[in-house]
């Protein structure tokens, strides 16, 4: 019995020798890189764990057409598309290759605009941040590396963050908590600095003034250019020259308001991708984002306005409009959570999108056409807004009612 209980030792050794040989190292490169759950694609391309920034190191184990699988600690995994993966060799055997990775001290402060955490490491590692609520808070895994951290040193210049504490939540997952002061999250970010040897996350902190007018707003017209986005049942109009009409009169209905800071993704029928956006967006580095678009479906009898929103933390300001868009009269379609939309990957800022209703349905079309429906739509989502921030403790918002 003993002998066959060695024997069957010696063939798990065998083979966890044999999976450690077929380990390639890689690192992250391009735009946006991000994780992904698994190999399913929708229309809206796999679910998605989260971005990641670029020279990260990772762990492929396996091929899937487009996709690696990249082993993030022993009992983690993700899926990362090929052309965001830079191969750097085979995973050398021996004892330096389970060596376990380790983190150092952590560090809280903040400067004038925003609060940061900083984690010492080695190295590049691969990492997810969460929003959490009830309380607020963000939460960031650190994947492949075990605790060497024996002190967080925590400075007065922190103004959002209340506290910040880590646990060993595996034996090779790491993770850091963000206790926030204010119940909405306002945004985070993590990257690594130049030299890859810390991980800062970002904290945005609740502005000081909580008045629309003091706030950057980003719009997003959606579609543009040879992206033409859905057509209308029986008018056959464009869903994107509709969305940059509609976006349109939401930026003078916010200037009108007394917005000085507006954005638009686009002013003209301008084709985009995505990640082209996205980089705008962070150049600007708003408040808060809207993204307009029309909905369509198969069936010409569904109609009806929702909001979208990806993270948990952001749902407040989706739903805040939503209420807002209702009062229109639509039918109600929904609010709708992790959605797999790309300007809702973002965790910069709080961000909404807002399908204002359908183009495949003739009773939302025939609105949709009239520019009267258009200023109705832009005062629905300035007063959304407005709402969101008065749940926040706001003042009441301007007097002024927008002209137009």
């Amino acid at each position: 019995m003993n002998r066959i209980i060695g024997l069957l030792i010696l063939l798990q050794l065998a083979n966890a020798s044999a999976a450690q040989d077929s380990i390639w190292l890689a690192r992250t490169t391009g735009a946006l890189p991000f994780m992904e759950y698994g190999i399913g694609d929708d229309r809206l391309g796999g679910a998605k764990m989260g971005f990641l920034d670029s020279n990260v190191l990772v762990k492929v184990v396996d091929s899937f057409n487009t996709d690696y699988k990249v082993r993030l600690s022993s009992r983690h995994y993700a899926y990362i598309a090929k052309s965001s993966l830079v191969l750097q060799g085979k995973l050398a055997n021996g004892p330096v290759a389970h060596n376990p990775h380790l983190t150092g001290n952590i560090k809280v402060f903040g400067d004038t605009a925003s609060d940061f955490v900083t984690l010492t490491v080695d190295d590049r590692y691969p990492y997810r941040g969460t929003q959490l609520i009830d309380p607020s808070r963000v939460a960031v895994d650190v994947y492949g590396v075990t605790s060497n951290t024996n002190w967080i040193t925590q400075l007065h210049t922190a103004k959002e963050i209340r506290n910040t504490w880590y646990e060993q939540t595996e034996d090779d997952v790491f993770r850091i908590y963000i206790e926030l002061k204010h119940p909405q999250h306002w945004g985070y970010a993590i990257a690594y600095d130049s030299l890859g040897r810390h991980l800062i996350i970002r904290i945005r902190r609740q502005p000081a003034v909580l008045d629309i007018r003091k706030l950057r707003i980003a719009i997003d017209a959606g579609h543009g250019g040879d992206n033409s986005g859905a057509t209308g049942t029986t008018s056959k109009i464009l869903e994107k020259h509709y969305t940059l009409l509609i976006a349109e009169q939401l930026r003078k209905t916010l200037k009108t308001a007394g917005v000085k800071q507006v954005f638009m993704t686009r002013t003209k029928d301008t084709t985009l991708s995505m990640p082209e956006r996205i980089a705008m967006l962070k150049q600007f580095d708003p408040h808060l984002l809207v993204s307009i678009h029309l909905n369509s479906a198969g069936n010409d009898s569904i109609q009806g306005t929702s909001t979208y929103y990806r993270y948990i933390g952001f749902r407040p300001l989706s739903m805040a409009i939503l209420e807002r868009m209702l009062s229109l009269g639509l039918q109600e379609y929904g609010n709708v959570g992790n959605f797999n939309f790309s300007l809702s990957g973002p965790t910069d800022y709080p961000n909404a999108l807002v399908e204002v209703a359908f183009l495949s349905n003739r009773q939302d079309e025939k609105k949709i056409l009239s520019p009267k429906f258009h200023k109705a739509v832009a005062q629905k989502i300035y007063l959304g807004i407005v709402d969101w921030l008065k749940q926040q403790g706001a003042p009441e918002a301007p007097r002024q009612k927008p002209k137009s």
